[in-house]
């Protein structure tokens, strides 16, 4: 029995980053009263963001300021069913943030729509190269929503984030010089035009062109000039002081819940953000088919309960599987069977790296950059070219992407070059301002043994079971990554380095934590359009609680090529529609 009960909402949202924050806007201008709880601290970014102080690469990129405190809650890895889950300690494969703002706090920018085909991969994937193409055990299926239903989200959530970047077609007529050959028609351009090209950026492209691919500039919601929003909310443009990913933007020039959106809803009578609200459990009624609240924990550590007519599941991917299982929301999922549906089709992210280092006479200036800007290509993305002798699913586009590498954890030396030493610091100023690094963002494919559940051993600080992944890598997608590596280095190797250096995956190699990799986690509450295989539907409503909605990474049956915050976005503002035209008028499956 919760000590304090609060007067009833309509809406509470766990959580708020993007999908906390668009969700409270939209259901606010519905005329619903909306109450946000969000776990960690008030952040701010006229006190946060506080120049010169956030310019601390110690405190934020090496001590992890933004991000989850892994001692009192974490996520407990292992390779297989077969080994021993263990709790992640420090923070390195993957960063969950915490507080105000959430991951979309501390993101780099990036901000891509999706390709069509990712929205219905297996059933292109079965069109175009039979069934017997896709390897066993991967589960691999379809959104069940497709590109044209979500464009004119994509098309709002760009004029919301003020993202920078050039169209290739716009309502079927080609606009512009520069833009995406690959990208699917749009309604409307880029709110803003791309941003000016660096030094690697600008050799990344000349290379790719040489080579016959298509180099375009990255879509960056680091804004590049004066920006307003549809909400009135106000940006600045990116000066490219470096400092993006893992922090927060001084400049207001990277668009984030915290300036793109929660302005704008402070004006509302009818909305109220709780941070330091840590839900323990949303509650249901005895039948189990509705939910009446959640149940969270104040600053004080007291248990509060909150009273709501909607739940809405929007924080980070694990933490909307793990709460899902804790409140014995739908069945969860037993690989051995194949049943259930909360937990199944974690995926990740595989990516490939290389370095480039270049004489004396090139100076790359990496000091300099923005999160979102560069210049990349798409020729092997999707399914942009011919899969059937490559002989895996998946692709990956390939950028540099300079968002300012720093002092302490940002040096990257050929091989062979001493670790210590005098000899050390000679290689740092003979190389730092010469190399130029690029990546290819793999997408990772589902499969029936990667999955979440709750750890049978270990809780958290409050005595809760900790969120257990059972993960590793598969064959096909390193085979994936090899192939993006070759593809890339050939790029590399135009552009006229002195050496290189290929940081990709072997064959039979194992997942670790230790090295950050990305934060782009996937599944576990997947939708589609069946309840056998799927957590939510296709309006991301849970088939289980009618008035549960659980957007976010959580929803995606498998991983992307691209990064997948403007998916989440669309997804998530599709979803809002759903519940303001449909579900308010007639509560209860939409499906």
């Amino acid at each position: 029995m919760a000590a304090r009960t609060m007067k009833k909402a309509d809406v509470v949202i766990v959580g708020f980053g993007w999908t906390g924050a668009i969700m409270a806007k939209e259901l606010t201008e519905a005329g619903l009263n909306v109450v946000a709880l969000e776990r960690g601290p008030m952040r701010d970014t006229a006190t946060d963001g506080i120049y010169p102080k956030v310019l601390d690469e110690l405190a934020y990129s090496i001590r992890r300021k933004l991000f989850q405190d892994v001692s009192r809650e974490t996520v407990t890895v292992r390779h297989g069913v077969n080994d021993t889950a263990l709790p992640y300690r420090q923070l390195g494969a993957f960063l969950p943030g915490t507080g105000v703002g959430g991951a979309g706090l501390h993101w780099s920018g990036v901000h891509f729509r999706v390709d069509p085909v990712e929205l219905r991969l297996r059933s292109h994937y079965e069109e175009r190269y039979g069934r017997r193409f896709i390897p066993e055990g991967m589960t691999i299926q379809d959104f069940g929503v497709s590109y044209e239903e979500l464009e004119p989200h994509f098309d709002f959530a760009e004029k919301v984030f003020g993202t920078s970047g050039a169209a290739w077609t716009v309502a079927g007529k080609r606009v512009g010089e520069g833009g995406n050959p690959f990208a699917p028609d749009r309604s409307s351009d880029f709110p803003l035009p791309p941003q000016k090209r660096t030094v690697s950026a600008q050799r990344f492209g000349e290379a790719a062109h040489k080579l016959g691919h298509h180099p375009y500039d990255l879509p960056s919601a680091n804004a590049a000039g004066p920006y307003t929003n549809p909400y009135g909310c106000q940006m600045g443009p990116c000066n490219f002081c470096g400092y993006c990913s893992g922090y927060v933007c001084y400049n207001y020039s990277k668009a984030s819940p915290n300036v793109n959106v929660l302005p704008a809803l402070r004006l509302a009578p009818n909305f109220e953000l709780r941070a330091n609200a840590h839900v323990l459990r949303v509650n249901l009624s005895g039948d189990r088919r509705s939910a009446t609240g959640v149940t969270y924990l104040d600053a004080q550590g007291s248990e509060v309960e909150q009273p709501a007519d909607i739940v809405v599941i929007a924080a980070f991917q694990f933490h909307n599987v793990r709460l899902m299982l804790l409140s014995g929301i739908g069945t969860p999922y037993d690989p051995a069977t194949g049943k259930g549906t909360v937990g199944r089709n974690f995926a990740y992210q595989n990516m490939a790296t290389i370095k480039a280092y270049f004489d004396k006479d090139v100076h790359a200036n990496p000091f300099i950059g923005a999160g979102g800007n560069g210049v990349a290509i798409d020729d092997f993305n999707a399914d942009n070219f011919d899969h059937g002798p490559a002989g895996f699913v998946g692709g990956s586009p390939m950028w540099v992407n300079q968002a300012g590498t720093k002092p302490i954890s940002g040096i990257s030396l050929p091989d062979g070059a001493p670790a210590w030493g005098s000899g050390w610091k000679k290689a740092v100023a003979d190389n730092y301002n010469h190399t130029i690094s690029m990546d290819a963002h793999g997408a990772h494919m589902s499969y029936r043994d990667n999955y979440l559940s709750l750890d049978p051993t270990y809780k958290d600080a409050w005595g809760l079971p900790l969120l257990r992944m059972t993960f590793d890598w598969k064959a096909n997608d390193i085979r994936m990554t090899r192939f993006m590596a070759q593809k890339m280095q050939r790029i590399a190797e135009v552009m006229g380095p002195k050496a290189l250096r290929v940081l990709v995956k072997n064959l039979g190699e194992h997942f670790d934590v230790v090295g950050y990799q990305t934060t782009h986690l996937n599944g576990g509450a997947i939708m589609g359009i069946d309840p056998g295989t799927s957590a939510v539907n296709r309006y991301l409503q849970s088939w289980d609680v009618h008035n549960v909605f659980v957007p976010g990474g959580s929803a995606f049956p498998q991983g992307l090529g691209y990064n997948p915050t403007g998916l989440v976005a669309a997804l998530t503002y599709w979803s809002a529609k759903a519940i303001r035209e449909r579900y308010l008028k007639a509560p209860g499956p939409m499906a």
